[in-house]
């Protein structure tokens, strides 16, 4: 799933941001109103594929939070049905939405 909305600022010092969907992936100070020279803009092309693979990477967790019981619930598992009950219920979740296989061996 692509994200909705993506903000990227650098300067000319290479200090940059990189916001996903209102939240900060990366951060280093940045401060830029004047338009990118060719350099910060490769610059800032490769950062942009960098966090889209990150936020990518972490898309199962995105779809697992939701899906897991609220932690009053869950406490109430383990004290109900030990800790074999409670991972039950987690492994559900974690089958539903499995963790991608990692692509060379990042």
């Amino acid at each position: 799933m692509k994200p909705d909305k993506i903000v990227i600022a650098a300067n000319a010092f290479g200090k940059m941001a990189v916001e996903v969907n209102n939240e900060i992936m990366f951060t280093d100070e940045w401060q830029v109103k004047t338009p990118l020279s060719k350099e910060e803009k490769e610059f800032v092309d490769k950062e942009y594929e960098k966090q889209l693979m990150a936020y990518e990477a972490v898309e199962y967790q995105r779809k697992r939070k939701p899906e897991y019981p609220k932690i009053e619930d869950q406490l109430d598992l383990l004290y109900h049905k030990g800790i074999e009950g409670w991972k039950k219920e987690i492994q559900k979740v974690k089958e539903k939405y499995p963790k991608p296989e990692l692509k060379d061996g990042n």
